[in-house]
């Protein structure tokens, strides 16, 4: 797939699910404002994904937040197995830490195949961090503050009415808001 495909997929999962379930209370200001960057990255090995993860880090502290508040960095055939992409997650965190932007920015996971420990692979729920590719979503931690605070100040809340939306939707809801991307997993 190119990478304008990549993209169109990627902002089709945005604009359809994220914003249009209302998965996340924070993406649609940051959207309409046109402050998420998305980044599909082409590294051929974990340690080229590596470097573009150190460059948007950077990029956002040396960014104010009214020009980009969110990035999301886009492997499409890094990680295709999601246990595998999970482990690397620590290591993505490990790279915030270095950058010193612990308690700054905090990094979100979404994969195809996404599974929360604890349900099965077929779980409606698991949908909530489904996305067309693995991505890497770059947050900064006051922007999720004040998100979660105009939500009522209950991330548990959020959650819980994430999985409801995905319930109610079902397995053929979510793959008939998907199938434009050409993602149809449940």
């Amino acid at each position: 797939m190119t990478e304008e495909g990549v993209i169109a997929a990627t902002r089709h999962w945005i604009e359809k699910a994220v914003i249009g379930l209302n998965l996340c209370p924070f993406a649609r200001a940051v959207w309409v404002k046109n402050q998420v960057r998305i980044v599909v990255s082409t590294a051929r090995h974990i340690d080229g994904l590596l470097d573009d993860l150190d460059r948007e880090l950077d990029l956002l502290k040396n960014t104010p937040a009214e020009q980009i508040d969110t990035t999301l960095i886009v492997h499409p055939t890094l990680f295709p197995d999601f246990e595998v992409f999970n482990d690397f997650l620590g290591i993505a965190d490990e790279v915030v830490a270095e950058h010193d932007l612990e308690g700054v920015i905090q990094v979100a996971s979404f994969h195809p195949d996404y599974q929360f420990e604890g349900t099965e692979p077929d779980d409606i729920t698991n949908a909530t961090n489904r996305s067309p590719f693995p991505t890497l979503h770059l947050l900064r931690e006051d922007s999720v503050a004040r998100a979660v605070a105009s939500e009522g100040g209950d991330a548990e809340a959020i959650v819980a009415r994430n999985m409801d939306t995905l319930r109610r939707l079902g397995p053929q809801g979510w793959r008939d808001l998907m199938s434009a991307s050409g993602d149809t997993k449940a």
